[in-house]
């Protein structure tokens, strides 16, 4: 089954050409089916893209999935025109007294910056809390993951000596879990960061049970033990070309960069690792701790 999206936003375009199953919203009203309510707080600069990726994701299940975009009313993105936002995304005001199978929390270009000094922390803040007592499951990915880590469970993250920047190989923390269902005993996933958590702090919680680490990444999969959030520390969604086109953006503004660690073939070609790893978790996850748990009737 489809993902459902407005026919005019610019990824319906982009995954109609690669195949992807989409749907129109007109046509999704004349079908008599329950579909799975997903909205995605998108805190990235390259909100186009961003959508793009994770609506590829989203649309590899035989769900009907409706898609809702929000947007922080507290701080309004540079590189996205205001009348993009206008059309395509909703408010927290616009959404909060309703009920959503699933969310997901992107990360954000924040990273340098205290929790509690980010322009829209108090907003955010109000998100998650809304998330938790109206939403089935959330993800929270990267900077998202650390923001929901800090908010719900005090635990901090810290500044990286030198960005982790690539694609490094995971292994499972446990044998059996729905969401790595499918996957190997190792598995790539895309990191692209300056901050990090502790992995003991997270072993040491109660309230959390790590999936997936590695040795340069530490915990990068863990989810609460009552399956309502799911933290990955790196970026399954990303496409083939972004980390080589962040490595040359840092490049072009004369930062300090390194080559994306187990990126890049010997003759400069990019090497995928991840993108099986990618369409499982997003599929298990839609699965197994939204579609198979969450009422018929949403408002319940």
């Amino acid at each position: 089954m489809p993902i459902v999206i407005p026919k005019d936003i610019p990824a319906y375009d982009t995954l109609e050409k690669e195949n992807i199953f989409i749907m129109s919203s007109l046509r999704a009203d004349t079908q008599d089916i329950r579909p799975i309510e997903i909205v995605i707080v998108n805190l990235m600069p390259t909100k186009i893209i961003t959508e793009t990726q994770l609506m590829r994701l989203l649309s590899n299940s035989p769900l009907q999935v409706n898609i809702t975009l929000l947007n922080t009313a507290t701080y309004s993105s540079k590189n996205t025109e205001q009348t993009y936002l206008d059309k395509f995304y909703k408010t927290f005001d616009e959404i909060k007294d309703k009920r959503y199978d699933g969310m997901i929390i992107t990360g954000a270009p924040v990273e340098n910056i205290d929790f509690e000094e980010v322009l829209y922390w108090e907003e955010l803040k109000q998100i998650m809390d809304f998330a938790d007592k109206n939403v089935t499951s959330t993800i929270y990915i990267c900077w998202g993951a650390q923001a929901a880590l800090y908010h719900y469970y005090g635990i901090p993250k810290y500044m990286l000596d030198d960005k982790l920047f690539g694609v490094y190989k995971h292994k499972r923390c446990v044998e059996f879990s729905p969401l790595l269902k499918g996957l190997d005993d190792y598995f790539y996933i895309p990191h692209s960061r300056h901050s990090g958590v502790d992995s003991n702090l997270i072993y040491d919680c109660k309230h959390l049970e790590p999936l997936a680490e590695s040795d340069e990444t530490g915990i990068a999969i863990f989810k609460s033990v009552d399956d309502k959030k799911i933290f990955i520390t790196g970026h399954l969604e990303y496409d083939k070309n972004t980390l080589k086109q962040e490595y040359e953006r840092d490049l072009a503004k004369g930062l300090s960069i390194h080559e994306p660690d187990n990126y890049f073939s010997k003759t400069n070609e990019v090497i995928v690792r991840w993108r099986s790893t990618a369409n499982i978790v997003f599929s298990n996850w839609l699965n197994y701790y939204v579609y198979q748990v969450t009422p018929f009737e949403i408002d319940r």
